[in-house]
């Protein structure tokens, strides 16, 4: 391009816009407001959908309305038995939403909802930072339109509270670069520290990139950034482990057992189910059994799933193409390996734009030369949002334990970042002259259209309008040359942003056939993943579903007009039985076995104090291979008798045949 005419151009593209200075400069902030309503309306699209949502949680929440002691130990349920599998903030959180708003799935997802929402300004403040206004309005078109944000968001699993708090932290973080203070560090740091108090370890992922991003870019000298780095690094421990030390200093008996540990302390839970179980599988007190039976994966006649866990609710079979015993959850998240990201089933949540984030990694990487501590902008943004990336792609890749795929969206803020980074950049290039910028930003859209096309088709999907992407893509390209011989910048920006629609188009509407076709309410995926025409084609075991009916059924009404001043409703052997009671009633209900039934959660001498001391008279207990409590067993045959009304019993209780059979049988223990 001649040098005369760059020179016209740039001016062009700087003149004073029609609609008036004002209206120019307020534009931004009004794209953030449309971008969150986008966000809104596919967040509380047919919410009534959700349900009790997870009814752990739900439950749980109930729980911790009902008493301090419950609040601060995560209480399962309301008698205060055991705890959750989680720290407690999340769930306090959605505690102080329902205190609002009563008890209910709505309430629960509401935090997490508001969360997703407010992301939207956060992502464009952040990344406008260092990419400018273009990128930050694009990273949150991102955020706005990766389904696996509505999958996670729409229910009370935490993990979008967990997103959030990690923004606020990236944003301490940059603000302790920028004005070179330390106070900003360590408030990152506390920050990083209750998002551990939300879903443990996982909310260390980022720590690499904003450790990064201070060490490299800030200007304090180097000695006193190390020094200043290890301070931080111990206030983040030492603010993350603050509950789990007071906890595990409390007697046993003043508090709940806790669930899903194998030595009743939070420590053991950090290091086992939360810990080394979600990197390697294996080891856990809560693994489940090879399933057995006529029908591995189906409940239970009482809806009890013997193959279950707290991190498997419906107890999937946890195999898509290898045998049982392979990666647990595969049906979710695929088999370790580097394409883990790139095909079915982990590849719909947010790897629609990934091709593209690559792309833009190393377009941003190679812009200028790097120099220490490093000043550009764009440097800086590859640094956090890059890192960001890279080390939970990298990680989730390898990990062959327990891996959710709602897990992935704390990707989704630094996918956004890189995408928006990448574009903005080379809009900036073309805007500065360098009309190559627009050909390598094609060349970028085509290839990921290319792959999104490909990965929609895995899962069965071949609708009428995905053509449409590419469409936008040649529409864009042909502007795109139209302007080398009429240097118009209305022609540019209309270039790009029609390769910014086709980049986009297909994820938005997957997002909205994530919100628009239902979902599970105990593992929240994006549409195809845990069920419909991806079950189709890959032959996925779909959720299994309770055969018990309401929990407003004979049942429960025989055992509340029979337990008036009783302090438990009444024992089951799980959360998989007893959560939909504790909704139901707001009562007491005795998790004998914690959330799957495998926690040591009460003795058969301490069920028969309970009975002597009038805090119990019935136990629902249901007969499994894998929740074979014989001590409990024999106490219940030879201490209470069978409410014959309601014995689902479909083999001799002393004698179960298999994982699968053997269904609940009311014991009346006055």
């Amino acid at each position: 391009m001649p040098r005369t005419r760059i020179k016209t151009f740039k001016k062009s593209m700087h003149r004073r816009n029609p609609i008036g200075a004002s209206m120019k400069k307020h534009l931004p902030t009004l794209a953030v407001i449309a971008i969150m309503l986008i966000s809104a309306t596919l967040h509380f699209w047919d919410i009534d959908s959700i349900g009790d949502s997870n009814a752990y949680y739900t439950a749980a929440v109930e729980s911790m309305t009902q008493s301090w002691h419950n609040f601060f130990f995560a209480s399962a349920e309301p008698g205060g038995s055991v705890t959750v599998d989680k720290p407690p903030l999340g769930l306090q959180i959605e505690t102080l939403f329902a205190l609002v708003f009563g008890v209910s799935g709505f309430s629960t997802v509401l935090p997490n909802i508001l969360a997703g929402i407010f992301s939207v300004p956060l992502m464009y403040h952040l990344v406008k930072k260092h990419f400018g206004t273009v990128a930050g309005l694009i990273a949150a078109l991102v955020v706005a339109t990766t389904p696996v944000v509505f999958a996670a968001d729409r229910n009370n699993t935490q993990d979008g509270l967990l997103t959030f708090v990690l923004l606020l932290a990236a944003w301490a973080f940059i603000k302790a670069v920028e004005s070179d203070k330390a106070r900003w560090l360590f408030l990152g740091a506390v920050i990083v520290g209750l998002g551990f108090n939300i879903k443990m370890l996982q909310a260390y992922l980022p720590l690499p990139a904003f450790f990064a991003l201070y060490f490299l870019g800030a200007k304090t000298g180097w000695l006193k950034k190390i020094g200043l780095t290890l301070v931080a690094l111990a206030v983040m421990v030492a603010v993350s482990l603050s509950w789990a030390l007071y906890v595990d200093s409390v007697p046993a008996s003043e508090r709940p057992y806790i669930g899903s540990s194998s030595d009743n302390t939070v420590m053991g839970l950090i290091t086992g189910h939360n810990g080394t179980s979600r990197l390697f599988g294996g080891g856990g007190r809560n693994q489940p059994t090879p399933p057995s039976g006529p029908q591995a994966g189906l409940p239970a006649p009482d809806g009890f799933n013997p193959n279950a866990s707290p991190d498997n609710p419906n107890g999937q079979v946890a195999s898509v193409d290898g045998p049982q015993g392979g990666t647990p959850f595969s049906n979710e998240t695929g088999s370790p390996g580097i394409f883990r990201f790139f095909q079915p089933p982990l590849g719909a949540e947010m790897s629609w734009l990934l091709p593209f984030a690559l792309f833009a990694l190393v377009v941003i990487a190679i812009q200028s030369k790097v120099k220490l501590p490093v000043e550009s902008g764009a440097h800086l943004g590859l640094i956090l949002w890059g890192g960001w990336l890279l080390t939970c792609v990298v990680l989730f890749s390898v990990v062959s334990g327990i891996f959710h795929a709602y897990y992935v969206v704390m990707l989704v803020p630094a996918l956004g970042g890189v995408v928006g980074g990448g574009f903005g950049y080379l809009w900036q290039k073309q805007v500065d002259g360098h009309a190559g910028s627009g050909w390598w930003l094609t060349l970028g859209v085509a290839a990921t259209v290319a792959f999104q096309i490909y990965l929609a088709w895995q899962y069965g999907v071949n609708e009428m309008w995905m053509p449409l992407a590419f469409v936008l893509v040649a529409l864009g390209a042909i502007l795109l040359f139209v302007s080398l011989f009429r240097y118009s910048p209305h022609l540019l920006r209309s270039a790009f942003s029609l390769q910014l629609s086709a980049l986009l188009v297909i994820p938005l509407a997957w997002s909205a056939l994530t919100v628009t076709d239902g979902n599970d309410s105990n593992l929240p995926a994006a549409y195809g993943v845990n069920g419909g025409r991806r079950n189709a084609r890959v032959g996925v075991a779909a959720p299994a579903q309770s055969q018990e009916g309401d929990a407003g059924d004979s049942l429960l009404d025989y055992l509340e007009a029979n337990t008036v001043g009783m302090k438990y409703l009444v024992a089951v052997e799980s959360s998989q039985v007893g959560a939909k009671y504790v909704i139901a009633t707001g009562r007491p209900v005795l998790y004998m076995g914690g959330f799957s039934g495998g926690d040591n959660v009460i003795s058969a001498d301490g069920l028969a104090q309970m009975v002597a001391d009038g805090e119990l008279r019935f136990v629902l207990f249901g007969m499994s291979g894998r929740n074979n409590k014989q001590e409990i067993v024999q106490w219940l045959q030879g201490s209470c008798l069978v409410v014959r009304q309601f014995n689902q019993q479909t083999a001799n209780i002393s004698q179960p045949q298999g994982p699968n059979q053997g269904g609940q049988v009311l014991y009346d223990c006055q």
